[in-house]
């Protein structure tokens, strides 16, 4: 099984970025934490981050017949990008969608997720244990 973890913008300035939120781990320890999980369930990832919207549709273009599934952070585009959503359909890959806080208990904007509409499944409010958990929910399919 291939996964592609993609995650949004301003996910590189994770420890740096509101550490009481995020926590302290920076983006080189998440990327190292998805790959031990990946390692440990047996299956491949490649996991890339893009602060643009238009690079993070490509990556799920060019996602299409080349991974079993897709976790994506996509950060603010989340709750603002119908491009990503209208992407994900496109390429009809199974999706689980993620995020390091809990966007269903922070601002009003926050709460609703494009993404969501397509995600098999939303794993919110664990921080780096969410990527875990969508690794496990695709091997367990």
């Amino acid at each position: 099984m291939k996964l592609l973890v993609i995650n949004g913008v301003n996910l590189n300035m994770l420890g740096i970025r509101e550490p009481g939120l995020y926590g302290k781990g920076d983006y080189k320890s998440l990327v190292k934490f998805i790959k031990n999980s990946a390692k440990n369930n047996g299956v491949s990832v490649k996991a890339v981050q893009f602060n643009s919207e238009e690079k993070i549709v490509k990556a799920i273009q060019k996602a299409y017949k080349r991974f079993d599934g897709i976790i994506i952070n996509a950060g603010a585009y989340t709750h603002t990008s119908v491009a990503i959503l209208d992407a994900l359909k496109a390429v009809s890959i199974p999706t689980v969608e993620v995020h390091l806080t809990n966007i269903n208990e922070r601002e009003e904007f926050r709460k609703f997720s494009y993404i969501s509409l397509y995600a098999e499944k939303v794993i919110v409010g664990l921080g780096f244990e969410g990527y875990n958990k969508a690794i496990e929910y695709f091997v367990s399919k």
